[in-house]
């Protein structure tokens, strides 16, 4: 009769470790294992993970900057002769100041384009407008300020753009219609 259990198996190196006494050695080979460097998909994916924190700590701190600015421009005139109103907005301004500073040492600019001729690579326009003496492509207004870290953009200025004027003899629609 045969019989059906298979043997355990050894693994050879540890047994002629084992055998010569020599056991320090097979310790070691299995410390040196453990000490191998990640595999490139596991830095990959510690890297992205680590990207994705940065930018997430980046647009939370864009979005204060952001609650700051419209927190100073919300209040009326009649509430800032208030003595608690005025503390008020100088602990803001104070806090905005210092946000922008900080921004600065690490490299990230404001964009604040008002007057500037419209740029598609740091720009988004939100709308265009009929406006008398401005040329075409001009920004006349910014509804939100970018940001740029280096040459990099982070977050495009959100901005209202003048439009080609229709001269009087011609119809609106011909300015803009290819043949």
């Amino acid at each position: 009769m045969t019989d059906t259990k298979k043997e355990p198996e050894t693994v050879p190196a540890r047994g002629a470790a084992a055998a010569n006494n020599n056991v320090e050695d097979a310790t070691e080979t299995s410390v040196a294992a453990e000490a191998v460097e990640p595999s490139a998909e596991e830095r990959v994916a510690a890297l992205e993970t680590e990207l994705a924190e940065q930018k997430d700590h980046l647009l939370r701190a864009l979005a204060e900057t952001e609650n700051l600015r419209r927190a100073l421009d919300s209040l009326p005139e009649s509430e800032i002769r208030d003595e608690r109103t005025r503390g008020l907005l100088a602990g803001v301004a104070a806090t905005e100041r210092e946000l922008l500073s900080v921004f600065e040492r690490h490299g990230i600019q404001r964009i604040d384009p008002d007057g500037e001729r419209f740029d598609h690579n740091l720009h988004q326009a939100i709308f265009e407008a009929e406006r008398p003496g401005k040329p075409s492509g001009m920004i006349i207004e910014v509804l939100q300020p970018g940001y740029v870290l280096h040459d990099r953009l982070l977050r495009p200025a959100m901005v209202g753009v003048a439009k080609e004027n229709p001269g009087p003899g011609e119809p609106a629609e011909s300015a803009s219609t290819v043949a």
